[in-house]
């Protein structure tokens, strides 16, 4: 029966048992609260974690869409009831109340930017509303880039100070932007330089190889022309600064196929790839520069034939890749000059590869060179095998 005694005491005992089992739940997610810490240490990562979004926004220097998004953090970092970002002509972001003060902000702003000191505005000055305005110039370098400018009913010392580090904290954030905008066109030129190495010395060789052809042989010259047109179009293209190890390897192939045209069958090739690590990501013509040194100052110096061996090996989370001539060799001590940058000519190839590998993975990633007169070269490479942030 629905109503006897028996079923209302199992409904009360349902409902004591949920009762119980919230209140467990919710004494559970109290005590995690508490154990984040101090009310000191959970402020202090909220405005780490604010910082780090901002942080985020801000990478690609002082632009309209980042200021937008960033402002709405150090707007919560600052606690203020408006904040906004400028650069020195117009005002990038508004965050919270009180808009209607936008088009004065520039107005207000100017003495900061001209003089590179924070400044208080109190709402007797021309601001209307009841708000007071923080403006604090944004710095990067040497220069003024922007403004800050926090708005609150009434300004003291701790808003002062904290617009003023903010201001600091963005300026160092474009600084960093401005560092890795520098690095990637440093790789750009270098890449560039490798590619001016290729261009005058090789493609005249090429050309005077295929043009001995011409006449005996037009079948081969034809050949040799679409590996020429193969091999410039892929140095000198004009996208990404990454590739694979797989099409590096296609280029050294047009390559090494051009120079034994040159010298018949006095360059020999050994090529041992592990299928794995073919579409591993490496910097742009990052092997064929080695490939080259071995051949230009290798084995063109060398009597008699020559042996290149190019292998590329899984080495767990690594690509390793080596490449082994027994040409003339080098003198350590000039190869370490070279690659410090204190010698000039010679193996610029090696140094360029040396460095951009150093910039991109770090410097525990440089080329490894064994070298000594008359004993040829090993030269090997090491690259991460996974790369979230690099396509080719």
């Amino acid at each position: 029966m629905p109503d006897s005694p028996l079923f209302t005491a199992a409904a009360l005992a349902v409902i004591v048992l949920a009762v119980a089992v919230v209140v467990g739940v919710g004494l559970k997610v109290v005590r995690s609260f508490r154990d984040l810490g101090t009310d000191a240490e959970r402020a202090t990562y909220n405005t780490l974690h604010a910082a780090s979004r901002a942080g985020q926004h801000l990478r690609g220097g002082l632009t309209e869409t980042g200021a937008a998004k960033a402002s709405k953090q150090l707007r919560t970092l600052l606690a203020c009831d408006a904040l906004a970002i400028t650069d020195t002509g117009s005002v990038l972001a508004w965050d919270g109340v009180a808009e209607d003060l936008k088009p004065l902000l520039m107005g207000l702003a100017t003495g900061v930017l001209n003089s590179g000191r924070t400044a208080v505005v109190p709402h007797a000055a021309n601001t209307p509303g009841s708000y007071s305005a923080v403006i604090a110039p944004i710095r990067a370098g040497s220069s003024v880039v922007g403004s800050v400018a926090a708005l609150a009913p009434a300004v003291g010392a701790g808003l002062v100070r904290a617009t003023s580090e903010v201001a600091d904290w963005i300026g160092t954030q474009l600084e960093l932007a401005e560092l890795e905008s520098s690095r990637t066109l440093l790789m750009e030129a270098e890449v560039r330089a490798l590619r001016a190495q290729i261009s005058p010395h090789f493609i005249y060789n090429s050309l005077n190889a295929i043009a001995s052809f011409i006449n005996t042989d037009p079948a081969r010259a034809r050949e040799l022309v679409v590996e020429f047109a193969d091999f410039t179009r892929y140095s000198f293209r004009r996208h990404g600064d990454f590739t694979t190890v797989a099409e590096e390897l296609r280029c050294i192939d047009r390559y090494l196929l051009l120079e034994r045209a040159r010298f018949g069958e006095r360059v020999q090739v050994s090529l041992r790839v592990a299928p794995e690590v073919l579409s591993t990501v490496i910097p742009f013509l990052s092997l064929q520069p080695l490939v080259e040194n071995a051949v230009r100052h290798g084995l063109e110096a060398k009597e008699g034939p020559g042996h290149i061996i190019i292998c590329a090996n899984d080495s767990g989370a690594f690509a390793e890749v080596t490449i082994e001539d027994d040409g003339v060799g080098m003198d350590p001590e000039h190869l370490r000059s070279v690659l410090a940058g204190h010698i000039d000519g010679d193996h610029v190839g090696l140094r360029n590869v040396d460095a951009r590998l150093r910039q991109v993975y770090g410097d525990q990633h440089g080329l490894v060179i064994e070298t000594a007169p008359g004993e040829g070269t090993l030269i090997t490479m090491r690259v991460p095998k996974s790369q979230p942030g690099h396509d080719a």
